[in-house]
């Protein structure tokens, strides 16, 4: 029997109202009745064809209440506000019952854009009920179904009437879904136990090397990472130590250890400049490194530390003995839970505890520090996989740099904790390995980022992604071009998330297609091309002014985005400053543009540092180039970006765009004016065109993927001769 509790219905309106809950069912519905007062204190509003489930429908008659019907397409809006109107007058509270329109699992609301948009043409100003259902396992935390371990229903305070009620219910619904998610128990255990309990369940499970094809189960792996542990225990004093490696047996395993030990891992960016390594180093107070001697050689011209300070992961295990290691695999094996909780201290860090440090990418300055911690991670991976459906054991292809939050969170840890397969490769760049990987092991789950996987489509066959299910690219915008190719070459439609080193990483992401049926012709979508796609469980959002944080925005207006949710962080690293421009009352300000849609799907409209202010008008680089990225040839066999936009200093405009081409090295006059006329051909205006166009060999990258905006700015500085 679930537990249900109640919050807000003592702060009720004293007088009728009309109640819309995002979503009910046999136990949240009379749960919201009783403290209403009782069923003959209300009235209900029922849709004919987004009907809701026989048995709610049992229990309304059973009511003997009224029964408002009315049908979505047919209804008049203003019949239909007067008949609600004489409900109230008759000093009844009228609750909207909506039906299960079809969705992914894991939707926040049963109530469809287009209801969403009617309810707010009937101008009576509502009350809000938010009706959760959660689990107290990590799996499925959130639930939009009937296996939940426990209700919430949150009463919150009136709306005011007015236009846009449909966007100020999403805001409020996705708040009170935030504040109910992030009370989840299933988030107070330690990182540690958790993935100890998952690598013990699924201790056949294994992680495949794609450079040699061994295979290491999840319950050996454990075993030596617990070796390792006791090692580091004894041999590293610091609170945290930085890790060198790539994906792979040493990069999963030597994390686990730092888990195991209480020692906080810093994977470290190995394609970083001298510069930002010794920032890294000097923020984090870094004097140990855990690497492999192999990969060493394979980076000659990293900085890397001298003398004691490098511990060789391949070395240290040897001296271990191979006696030892099959010790503590026997303990990992048999050994008893408590027991292995007393030995490792696993639960000595929970909760707001660092887990992890992370170094924000350093697009656009200095490397940030960013404390994740186990509630940040535990959460994060539980909204993704409260919204999709994995089989245990199901392979994921790992590539991704575990320096990388996407690939910290989602293709080392995850796949640890439930069961997942791990396919690992060392460079997201070798795209022909890549390919040949999940054609062999038949992986179901690719995570990338566009530019990653426009190389592998350029080496892809038909076929080559048959097994996969969920194709999720990130990191970067994804380009229509780049979506119609995947779909027309191999039948696979590329998923766009979004996400943020801040976050954990993930925000919001497209999933499954969903449409309507001849039953049901309602439905939320899974996916919609364009947007990032849907917010992830208890995750909240707002969206202010971009130049004026003060003044909120409906969040369908395009705007600053701020978030608030158990995967969000709470500050950098010895930036005291930066912390208090960023963070107001729990809220992160993402420094990005964007608007949500009724659905809640979260459109992005680019970086607010990625605008430039051309003769008074905001011009976002990142529709310019999409538009240009879209007109130009690409030379056979090409990769990478092909243009950036930056923004340069203009005497008489304030600034002007100028446009870096790795394609075009000549007659740069004749194809500046082509891209002008298509430019205007588009639609866009003429002061949006670029001044010049600057010849590059490539436009800078980061290993991510994503553009290096400091890197495209100091090319188009330093070509026109403009101080930096």
């Amino acid at each position: 029997m679930a537990t249900i509790r109640t919050y807000g219905a003592e702060a009720r309106p004293s007088q009728p109202s009309f109640y819309i809950p995002n979503r009910v069912d046999e136990t949240s519905l009379p749960a919201i009745v009783k403290e209403m007062g009782g069923a003959d204190n209300v009235a209900f509003m029922v849709e004919e064809v987004l009907i809701p489930s026989s048995r709610v429908m049992k229990y309304i008659s059973g009511t003997g209440c009224q029964v408002l019907s009315f049908n979505f397409r047919k209804s008049n809006s203003r019949e239909l506000r007067e008949k609600l109107m004489e409900l109230m007058q008759m000093g009844l509270d009228v609750i909207f019952v909506p039906g299960r329109p079809n969705s992914i699992i894991g939707t926040i609301s049963d109530v469809p854009m287009p209801f969403m948009m009617q309810l707010g043409a009937l101008h009576i100003a509502p009350v809000p009920v938010f009706v959760g259902s959660f689990r107290n396992d990590i799996w499925r935390a959130f639930t939009s179904g009937q296996d939940y371990d426990w209700l919430t229903i949150d009463f919150l305070p009136k709306l005011q009437s007015g236009p846009q009620t449909g966007e100020r219910l999403l805001e409020v619904w996705l708040e009170a879904c935030y504040k109910r998610y992030d009370e989840s128990p299933a988030f107070e255990k330690s990182l540690a136990r958790v993935l100890v309990e998952g690598m013990r369940k699924n201790s056949k499970v294994e992680l495949i090397d794609g450079l040699d094809g061994s295979a290491l189960p999840y319950g050996m792996m454990l075993g030596v990472a617990m070796a390792l542990s006791r090692w580091l225990k004894k041999n590293v004093q610091e609170e945290r130590l930085g890790i060198i490696l790539p994906p792979g047996k040493g990069g999963v395993i030597a994390n686990i250890a730092c888990f195991l030990a209480g020692i906080v891992p810093v994977n470290i960016n190995y394609t970083s400049s001298e510069g930002a390594f010794e920032s890294i180093v000097r923020q984090s107070g870094l004097k140990h490194f855990v690497t492999a001697r192999a990969f060493m050689s394979k980076l000659p011209q990293f900085p890397w530390p001298k003398g004691e300070a490098i511990i060789h992961l391949d070395k240290t295990l040897k001296g271990l003995g191979k006696a030892t290691i099959a010790s503590w695999v026997a303990f990992a094996k048999f050994a008893p839970m408590p027991l292995v909780a007393r030995t490792f201290e696993l639960d000595k860090r929970c909760k707001g505890d660092e887990a992890a440090l992370l170094f924000t990418s350093g697009s656009s300055g200095e490397p940030k520090g960013v404390p994740i911690t186990h509630k940040m991670i535990l959460s994060n991976t539980a909204q993704l996989l409260s919204k999709v459906w994995i089989p245990e054991g199901s392979p994921i292809l790992c590539s991704l740099p575990i320096f990388h939050s996407l690939g910290l969170a989602f293709t080392t840890i995850m796949p640890l904790i439930y069961g997942f397969g791990m396919v690992t490769y060392p460079s997201p760049l070798d795209a022909k390995n890549l390919n040949d990987l999940i054609e062999k092991y038949k992986c179901s789950v690719v995570i990338s980022t566009p530019t990653f996987a426009r190389s592998m489509l350029r080496r892809a066959k038909k076929d080559t992604y048959a097994s996969v299910k969920y194709f999720v690219v990130g990191a970067e915008k994804l380009q229509q071009a780049l979506f119609d190719e995947f779909l027309e070459k191999c039948g696979v439609q590329l998923l766009e998330g979004y996400g943020l080193t801040e976050t954990t990483p993930l925000c919001g992401v497209n999933l499954d297609k969903v449409g309507p049926t001849a039953e049901q012709p309602y439905y939320v979508p899974g996916v919609k091309v364009g947007t990032i796609g849907q917010l992830v469980p208890g995750l909240a959002v707002r969206i202010t002014d971009p130049d004026d944080d003060n003044v909120q925005l409906p969040i369908s207006e395009q705007g600053m985005i701020w978030f608030k949710g158990p995967n969000v962080f709470g500050g950098y690293i010895g930036r005291d400053d930066l912390n208090a421009e960023i963070l107001r009352d729990g809220w992160f300000k993402t420094g990005d543009l964007g608007h949500v849609d009724l659905n809640g799907f979260l459109t992005l409209g680019g970086r607010r540092s990625r605008f430039s202010k051309v003769g008074g008008e905001m011009v976002p680089h990142e529709v310019v180039e999409n538009a240009i990225e879209a007109y130009v040839e690409l030379p056979e066999g090409f990769t990478g970006r092909a243009v950036a936009v930056m923004g340069v200093p203009d005497a008489a405009k304030g600034e002007a765009l100028v446009l870096l081409s790795a394609v075009h090295q000549s007659q740069l006059n004749q194809a500046l004016e082509g891209i002008k006329n298509h430019l205007v051909a588009q639609g866009l205006p003429r002061l949006w065109c670029p001044r010049e166009i600057i010849p590059v060999e490539a436009i800078p990258a980061l290993p991510t993927g994503k553009m290096d905006l400091k890197g495209c700015q100091i090319l188009a500085y330093e070509a026109l001769n403009i101080p930096h």
